[in-house]
């Protein structure tokens, strides 16, 4: 019964959330698991046939399966500059590659119940191709995601999203990473140095945003 009442309090939320998204010119689809969310955002790019799909590092994005799937096949390049077995400076490359796919896929670290989306990067390989240059990019975006305001998206990165995304990178060193929270440091390592808010989509619905209802990702 708990059960119940905590979907259908999500299931709320997440659809006042895409209501909001969908006027501010995003397409929204809302998924109800990881797998459903894989699915969606497939049909959307076998609709799309990219000529080209690019990638930017994101822990939901990989849960729902569609990065194997998209590597898998034929019809498209697919540009994955992630590849641990590589140099970082020719992952790099590859990253710059990608700023002129014409499919980006990503996730996000914040969303707002007003519709605007949020991200904060290391050197801005997710957020510039997110910004301009890739015809379509889809967002795959977790339940534990949403914030009620602007204030609290930011907040929710600062003090959540990133000293994780600092401990998860054990080849960097940060305060945060022994501490847990932001220090607001100047380390040469430190990832948190470009903002993006986004908060209408140009042109409409050139973003396709997958809310997931599942807590996924940082």
């Amino acid at each position: 019964m708990e059960d119940n009442f905590r979907n259908t309090y999500w299931q709320k939320r997440l659809g006042n959330c895409a209501k909001a998204l969908e006027k501010n010119g995003f397409e929204v689809h809302i998924a109800e698991s990881r797998q459903q969310a894989g699915e969606i955002a497939w049909q959307i790019i076998d609709n799309i046939a990219p000529a080209s799909i690019g990638i930017g590092d994101s822990i939901t994005m990989r849960s729902t399966g569609i990065t194997e799937r998209v590597a898998a096949d034929t019809r498209w390049k697919y540009i994955d500059g992630f590849d641990k077995n590589r140099p970082r400076e020719e992952n790099l490359k590859i990253r710059r590659e990608a700023l002129l796919s014409e499919l980006f896929i990503v996730g996000a670290n914040a969303v707002s119940a007003d519709g605007k989306l949020f991200w904060l990067d290391m050197i801005g390989n997710r957020i510039a191709p997110i910004s301009f240059g890739p015809y379509n990019v889809i967002v795959f975006i977790g339940r534990n995601k949403l914030t009620a305001t602007q204030e609290e998206a930011i907040a929710r990165i600062k003090e959540t999203a990133a000293p994780l995304n600092a401990i998860r990178h054990t080849n960097l060193k940060t305060p945060c990473q022994a501490t847990g929270k932001c220090h607001n440091c100047a380390s040469p390592d430190r990832i948190c140095n470009s903002w993006l808010i986004m908060e209408k989509c140009f042109p409409q619905k050139r973003l396709k945003v997958i809310l997931i209802n599942e807590e996924l990702g940082l």
